[in-house]
């Protein structure tokens, strides 16, 4: 009987890790979507593309601001801090829920950032999957 018990808690607990590794792995393909879109949006925002970038900004962005908006933001704050030196990825975290944002798919991203202006950056974007099934920016910041 105990030996019974045994072999079932180690099968259930190998179906759980299976499980548990099956779960991680889909994320993980999210997160490297989500990576590659929030990459090329922001060689976008680094060639100074800012009107490209907002109109390949997810719905929810475009409809936060405005083209001028965006614009004006991106001239005023991020073409001062200069050209891109360096830009290292810190973390990439898959969500469903985010404050202030309706519930959905999101990849929130950190990068170590240096430009030729600020050397020492923290730049979050975050993808997130469109209606259409497409991960595009929702969200910007620097810090």
């Amino acid at each position: 009987m105990r030996t019974t018990r045994i072999s079932w808690v180690a099968v259930f607990s190998l179906v759980l890790v299976v499980g548990s590794c099956a779960w991680l792995q889909a994320d993980d393909g999210r997160v490297d979507d989500a990576l590659e879109v929030a990459r090329a949006w922001l060689e976008l925002v680094d060639q100074g593309e800012y009107d490209k970038s907002w109109e390949e900004a997810a719905a929810y962005f475009r409809n936060a601001l405005d083209r001028n908006q965006w614009q004006q933001t991106m001239s005023g704050f991020r073409r001062p801090l200069g050209e891109v030196v360096s830009r290292e990825r810190l973390e990439a975290k898959y969500r469903s829920h985010l404050a202030g944002a309706p519930d959905g798919e999101y990849v929130v991203i950190r990068f170590k950032t240096s430009f030729s202006n600020k050397v020492d950056a923290l730049e979050t974007i975050t993808p997130m999957l469109d209606p259409d099934g497409s991960w595009r920016v929702s969200g910007y910041y620097i810090k």
